[in-house]
């Protein structure tokens, strides 16, 4: 779980050598879905890629977040996945996001700085070698935006305790300007790139500070800064990149050395956008909802398929939808409008507040049985041409076996494929994915 890979994108960026429609860039996989992280641990082993899993603050920490994980167990995970699906584990790089008071951010600041410095120190020991610093939240009696000193401040303090029990082992990404994790629930029509100004300003402010506390070599592992630019998804819209818009931001890397740009809530943005993304200088392109969208379009589809063969049965969509309804805190809030409105959104919106339904014990019996039911009556080639069309036809030329947890499994393929083709893998010469 070298940090080679990660500092290598940052000397090619700045490589003379290297043009701009040559560089390549990496994905990371933001999801603690068990088959998100097969399809991505997969498509490693067969490409020989690395691949970058990360989890949030929310999603894993030394109190378990609502996964109920912490980062050793997380790491387990991802590594027990790892080792069924062949890939090395030099492959696998692990990165926190979003590390910082947030989840405990109701706490005065220095109580939720405890609390994440600590957490901070679970994820260095577990081994995680790309973090995040974010303390841009502010705590209990605190404007909820912070200045750059505190910000820089809080970071610093992060990064100390990091290095306290794992000395060189991380890479750090700074800067807070960050679409809301999840996705937007405003409209889209007048979202701006991050100033060339302010960057520049994060990016000193925390220089000055780390290199006084912490020494220049530490500094050196600060490879990366979050900037927006101009990319969001929202329930029903995406704001796909506009190059020249941030045209002078993508600029603004030429006196950064060491430094690349990481863009969050890249999911939805067509290729040529996400390749504009890497040549512009965003090398590193966050993705999560977009890939359990996928997950939850083919289990659909596979749903629909077991309605025709088994009419009767109860539908995995009545049971996704009783979940939600019955516990509908990880939606409301997020999704607004009439009674019917919301009863669409929560299973097709691109926030996708769905994915956070699955874990539950009564979504994970009902799809076991729905792909217990389909291996059992097979999916005939004109119901998987009706409604999962695109599989039907990778099945068909002999690309895809006409296996439910292939199919889902491919579904989420299909969009890493993009993220890797936008950060320029060569092709994959081998059509036969499962």
């Amino acid at each position: 779980m070298s940090t080679a890979a990660l500092l290598n994108l940052v000397r090619q960026a700045h490589d003379p050598a290297v043009p701009a429609a040559r560089r390549q860039g990496l994905a990371s996989v933001c999801s603690a879905h068990p088959l998100v992280l097969e399809a991505a641990l997969l498509r490693a082993a067969r490409t020989g890629r690395p691949v970058l899993i990360e989890a949030t603050c929310n999603q894993v920490n030394q109190d378990g977040g609502y996964t109920g994980m912490t980062p050793a167990d997380f790491r387990d995970l991802v590594l027990g996945i790892a080792a069924k699906a062949g890939c090395p584990e030099e492959l696998v790089l692990l990165g926190g996001d979003h590390l910082g008071p947030n989840p405990w951010k109701s706490l005065p600041p220095q109580q939720a700085m405890d609390k994440a410095v600590t957490m901070i120190e679970a994820f260095a020991q577990a081994g995680f070698v790309k973090l995040h610093l974010d303390a841009s939240m502010g705590c209990a009696g605190e404007p909820g935006a912070l200045c750059d000193e505190t910000v820089a401040k809080r970071a610093c303090a992060l990064a100390q305790r990091a290095e306290s029990v794992a000395p060189g082992q991380a890479v750090y990404i700074i800067g807070t300007e960050v679409p809301v994790p999840g996705g937007a629930a405003e409209a889209l029509d007048h979202l701006d790139p991050t100033s060339p100004e302010a960057a520049m300003t994060t990016l000193g402010v925390h220089e000055t500070l780390f290199r006084g506390v912490l020494g220049d070599e530490v500094w050196s592992r600060v490879i990366g800064l979050v900037v927006q630019p101009g990319v969001e998804f929202g329930v029903d819209e995406v704001a796909v990149y506009d190059r020249p818009r941030a045209q002078t931001l993508s600029a603004t890397l030429d006196q950064m050395p060491g430094q690349v740009f990481e863009a969050h809530s890249t999911d939805y943005q067509p290729l040529p956008a996400l390749r504009a993304l890497v040549e512009d200088g965003f090398l590193l392109l966050k993705v999560g909802p977009g890939l359990t969208f996928a997950l939850r379009e083919a289990l659909y589809g596979l749903d629909s398929i077991r309605s025709a063969l088994l009419p009767g049965q109860e539908s995995l969509r009545t049971v996704m939808e009783r979940l939600m309804t019955q516990h509908p805190a990880q939606w409301r809030g997020h999704y607004e409008g009439t009674d019917a409105a919301c009863a669409v959104l929560r299973h097709y919106a691109y926030s996708d507040r769905i994915r956070y339904y699955w874990p539950h014990p009564e979504a994970q019996a009902a799809v076991a049985v729905l792909m217990r039911q389909l291996e059992e009556t097979g999916l005939p080639g004109p119901l998987l041409s009706q409604f999962l069309p695109t599989h039907y036809e990778k099945i068909r030329d002999g690309h895809l076996c006409a296996d439910p947890r292939d199919i889902v499994l491919s579904a989420i393929d299909t969009v890493l494929g993009l993220y890797d083709q936008a950060c320029g893998a060569p092709p994959d010469v081998r059509e036969r994915l499962y």
